[in-house]
């Protein structure tokens, strides 16, 4: 699967009452759907995945899916301290048919777990999950780093694809690209001008009548192809006139800190998964696109726009300041799970003042 582009690291609504409001979370994400996002993390740590318990983290990794564009790429947030429990809901994540999980470290026994912990922890969600897994590193929340010479070994397993690194450390992310640059190279599908393809428009274009089959250029395969990429007969005749080809892909390095991300591009990462995708998706594409057009002047502005906003919203008033200027910028945000608490008047004063030059 591509990582590539911008991710809305999205939030997960409540009732008042603390109940998931699942029909809004299926209205952001229908709404994600019409960005230019390039895709939609269910459940990181933006989308208060540890408040929710197994069965309200089903529903509502179902009920995203179900809301999704099919070209925008869904990523699952999996996590459990344990294997057997992340792996369970792995599968959750598979039958809704997203396309990659994302996997962060186990935190409540943290001060045992030793490298040798953390490569089998890993290798054997790896080893069992149907969908291609992704590294996250989130020292903020689990207060130890996933250490970079284990992600390097681990970036050799076939079925680990990336990681997203919210640390915020540039020199580390820099670390990371390095030492992964000598991972296995893989073939991904994707569409005729280089974006992922997704299982749901593989599902999309089968169910199409009549069926024909997947077209392939230049020897491309469905997104569940091998890692080499070869295609099966079963899988070249999935789709309904939906043309695909293949590109090389190394070990992909996505950033989760807003602050450095024009940096992170230009060091090598391929894009970011982040909290302020979430309330002003165009401006953190903005960045993207005009890093991309070879427009670095124009990037960097739309750069030293979105760094104070995040230091504030995100890393200062954090889920609480990110669902308000959720509400402030058209999506529905309401109030965190508690024991956080939503803002004070004073603070939301603050974030509508941060926004009123970025409304979505």
């Amino acid at each position: 699967m591509l990582l590539d582009g911008i991710f809305a690291a999205i939030t997960t609504p409540f009732y008042t009452d603390e109940s998931l409001y699942l029909r809004k979370l299926e209205s952001n994400v229908e709404h994600y759907s019409r960005s230019p996002l390039a895709g939609i993390l269910v459940l990181g740590s933006t989308g208060e995945s540890a408040h929710l318990n197994d069965a309200e983290s089903a529903e509502a990794l179902i009920a995203a899916a179900s809301a999704a564009a099919p070209n925008k790429v869904l990523i699952a947030g999996v996590t459990r301290d344990s294997v057997r429990a992340t792996l369970e809901l792995a599968e959750v994540a598979a039958r809704a048919n997203y396309d990659a999980i994302m996997v962060r470290m186990p935190s409540y026994y943290h001060r045992g777990l030793t490298k040798l912990h953390i490569l089998n922890y890993y290798r054997t969600i790896a080893d069992r999950s149907a969908l291609p897994v992704g590294l996250y590193n989130i020292p903020q929340s689990v207060h130890f780093d996933l250490p970079v010479d284990v992600v390097a070994e681990l970036a050799h397993h076939p079925n680990i694809i990336g990681i997203k690194d919210s640390a915020g450390d540039l020199a580390r992310l820099r670390e990371t690209i390095a030492l992964t640059a000598n991972a296995p190279r893989r073939n991904v599908t994707v569409t005729p001008i280089f974006e992922a393809v997704t299982a749901r428009m593989v599902t999309a274009a089968a169910n199409q009548k009549p069926a024909q089959s997947l077209v392939s250029i230049e020897g491309g395969a469905s997104p569940n192809a091998s890692p080499a990429g070869n295609s099966t007969p079963e899988e070249a005749s999935l789709g309904s006139g939906l043309k695909t080809r293949t590109k090389e892909v190394g070990f992909q390095v996505m950033t989760g800190a807003a602050a450095i991300l024009l940096d992170a591009l230009e060091s090598g990462a391929g894009g970011a998964i982040m909290a302020i995708s979430d309330f002003m998706p165009q401006l953190a594409t903005d960045i993207y696109n005009a890093w991309k057009g070879n427009d670095p002047a124009l990037a960097r502005v739309k750069q030293e726009i979105a760094s104070p906003i995040s230091k504030r919203i995100v890393h200062q008033l954090g889920i609480p300041g990110i669902k308000y200027a959720c509400d402030f910028n058209g999506y529905f945000g309401g109030n965190p799970r508690s024991p956080m608490l939503p803002l004070t008047s004073e603070q939301k004063a603050e974030v509508e003042a941060l926004l009123q030059k970025v409304r979505n």
